[in-house]
């Protein structure tokens, strides 16, 4: 065989080399040995490394190799031929390599409920120890890829990240809604830990992201899971509930069985199913406890028939979507002024906050107590702290005299009528609604 003259490895192709053995074994004294930027250059011989060489132009001398004198027994000077492996390692420091963790069953502390995550991230790697790495990993092969790295630790990598993230999720009391906030910090927890076993293998982990948090939805179970959050914000948005989204759907498809929507068709199919949809809602609604129009945070329900209420429905009267007056029951949903969650009307104080329900006398909509006219119908309210003198009725804000004994009520100066607000002296507007003295 011939004799090898100059050894050397100049990476092709995009994908990441990070070890490559010399094809050629036949060297000798006189043969040079080059290595690039960013390399490192292991000789081996009956199975002894010979020596170590770093980036730079080297001739495989006995001055460079003194072990050739005990191996082979090379007297010093000439050419002498020998044996060896030349194996090159990259020391290239990586910052893409992709990886994807999936089917990661957490019991959720917002939903209260089991949830199928996914993690994708990147990490980047670096050899450290060239003849640990060569030994721990490489092996008998001649070629050892990134994609060759990533399939031997599948199994072992996957296994520690999902437990390192459950534990921080745990500890922390973080949930899915919360964890994107704390990505930083959960892939630096990761890092430090997950190098210790990178170390192993001659190699480091400088770099390592959790890039994303999210729903795994490679199975049926998560993208129903998936599409189920979707739908509670969307219903949290609009304001409405899952029987109110229920309704409408129905209502929807009796309009479209019916010939398609109102005044569709020249049969007049559209307004009839239009007109059944509306009675449809009318009675689903009045079977789910009184009316249950859909209402914003921000829009209270109507209490009684003929009260200033709101006017609402299809057919533009009052009283919800029949488009009929009396059809109000007794007690109704309210929204508490400060929680905005929704308790019934027969309740005096919230029971998700505590705070007293100030009704409106006019559409039972809760208002502060400091409030002086209603947030939903505008209607004026009795201030706090204003009873009449002489029978202690409480007088509404703005009132001359005093609704139970008549008697003249002397209007406080200082404070506005409709809000409440302090009036400096002198001033003939409220500085905050810009209501007249």
């Amino acid at each position: 065989m011939a004799i090898i003259d100059c050894v050397m490895w100049n990476p092709q192709g995009s994908e990441i080399t990070y070890a490559y053995k010399f094809p050629n074994d036949n060297l000798s004294t006189y043969t040079q040995l080059v290595v690039n930027e960013s390399q490192v250059a292991l000789l081996f011989s009956k199975g002894q490394l010979m020596g170590k060489f770093g980036p730079g132009k080297h001739t495989l001398s006995t001055e460079n190799l003194p072990i050739l004198r005990s191996l082979y027994g090379f007297p010093f000077g000439g050419k002498n031929p020998f044996t060896a492996q030349v194996w090159f390692v990259n020391l290239v420091e990586t910052f893409n390599i992709p990886y994807h963790v999936g089917q990661l069953p957490m019991h959720d502390p917002d939903y209260q409920t089991q949830l199928p995550l996914a993690v994708d991230g990147q990490y980047g790697l670096k050899v450290v120890e060239p003849e640990k790495f060569l030994i721990r990993m490489v092996g008998t092969r001649n070629v050892f890829t990134q994609r060759d790295l990533t399939a031997q630790f599948t199994g072992e990598f996957t296994t520690k990240v999902k437990s390192m993230i459950l534990q921080f999720m745990i500890q922390n009391h973080v949930g899915y809604k919360q964890i994107s906030a704390f990505l930083d910090p959960l892939s630096t927890q990761l890092r430090d830990q997950l190098n210790q076993f990178w170390e192993e293998m001659g190699l480091q982990l400088p770099k390592f992201y959790v890039s994303t948090i999210d729903i795994d939805t490679s199975t049926p179970e998560g993208r129903r899971i998936k599409e189920s959050i979707a739908q509670q914000a969307s219903m949290s948005i609009t304001g409405h509930t899952w029987q109110q989204e229920q309704m409408f759907g129905t209502a929807n498809n009796a309009i479209g069985q019916m010939g398609g929507g109102f005044g569709g068709g020249s049969n007049g199919g559209g307004l009839l199913g239009g007109l059944m949809a509306i009675n449809m809602m009318n009675n689903m609604s009045g079977g789910m406890g009184g009316g249950a129009a859909m209402n914003p945070q921000y829009n209270q329900p109507t209490f009684g028939p003929g009260q200033g209420g709101q006017q609402g429905g299809f057919g533009g009267q009052q009283g919800g979507f029949g488009g009929q007056q009396g059809q109000q029951q007794a007690v109704h949903m309210v929204y508490c002024s400060k929680c905005s969650r929704k308790f019934p009307s027969n309740m005096e104080f919230c029971p998700n906050c505590g705070n007293k329900y100030n009704p409106c006398p006019n559409c039972g909509a809760d208002n502060p107590a400091e409030a002086r006219r209603c947030v939903s119908c505008g209607t004026q309210l009795a201030g706090p702290g204003r009873t009449c003198a002489h029978c202690h009725t409480p007088i509404p804000a703005g009132s001359t005299f005093c609704p139970s004994c008549g008697q003249p009520v002397i209007a406080e100066s200082n404070t506005c009528s409709r809000c409440g607000a302090t009036i400096p002296p002198g001033s003939k507007f409220c500085p905050r609604c810009g209501n007249k003295r």
